[in-house]
Formats: structure tokens, sequence, C-alpha cells
């Protein structure tokens, strides 16, 4: 299996995922940022934790390539629909368990279930799938990461 191919595949993804939850965003179909949740893990400054958060966004979704070319690579097989399927696990798991569940607990600005009224979060906990900003925010982000996985089966597959 083709690392390279997996890093072009990963980076094309991560655009197409970004992409599409920004315009998700701004069509008023979800409220998730997904860059200024990361990226204000480290600073309150909103426009420099957009920025960081896009890098860290665009790193992550390198390194989930990497995991996707690597269990390819144990199976003998890639694809683009293989790649999908990964693409709806990893957004599951990242609804279900990353954002909603790890996030709040290590990001010094969102709330937890937790979170007592004299203590106030700046940003709202995302909730179960990501709910508490939106309903159509789990559709969105599940389309985006199957996109995402998909692109990365395509391009491990065309470089076999």
């Amino acid at each position: 299996m083709n690392v390279w191919a997996a890093l072009a595949g990963g980076f094309v993804g991560t655009v197409l995922l970004t992409t599409a939850m920004r315009m998700a965003n701004e069509l008023k179909l979800t409220r998730t940022d997904l860059p200024f949740l990361l990226g204000t893990i480290f600073t309150d400054d909103r426009s420099l934790a957009k920025a960081i958060g896009y890098l860290i966004h665009f790193v992550n979704g390198l390194v989930f390539a990497l995991l996707y070319v690597a269990v390819f690579a144990a199976i003998g097989y890639a694809s683009w629909w293989l790649g999908a399927l990964f693409g709806l696990l990893h957004g599951l798991f990242a609804a279900t368990a990353i954002v909603t569940v790890l996030l709040p607990l290590v990001h010094p600005r969102m709330g937890t279930p937790y979170t007592s009224a004299p203590k106030a979060a700046q940003l709202e906990t995302p909730g179960f799938l990501m709910l508490n900003y939106g309903l159509s925010t789990p559709v969105v982000m599940l389309i985006a990461h199957v996109a995402y996985g998909a692109i990365i089966g395509v391009f491990v597959q065309l470089a076999e």
C-alpha cells in the first residue's frame, strides 16, 4: 500500500470535508465549526483559534489517512467503498466519542454536563452526535466523513 497516495488522499479528503462542513455552517445546516472548536483548546483569541484549528484539523486528516492505509495494508485491499465504510465508522466515532465525550473533558473553554452556573463555559458542549449544534449536524458530518474515506480509498487503490 502506498503511504504517499494515502497522504495525498488524506489532504484532498480533508479539504473536501472541511469545505463541506464550512458550507453547511454558512447555509445554517449546522453550527459546528470544527477548526474553531479545536483551536479554542489553545487560545481564546477567536481569529488565532481558527488558524490553529485549521492546522490541527489538517494534521488530523493526514494522521487518519495513515490509519486508513494501515488497515488497507493489513487486509490487503483498498477501494472507494471500503474507504467510505471507514469514513462512516470514523465519523460515528468522532460524533459519539471524540467530540461528544473526550473533547469536553479536555477543552478548557467548553461546557460539560457537569458545568455549574458559577463556572460558565465559553463554548456549548456538542452533545450526543453533536445535536446541540443542529439537527442536521450528524448527517452533514457523516456524509463529509464518508466522502473523506472514499477519497482515500480511491487514491490508495489507484496507486496499487
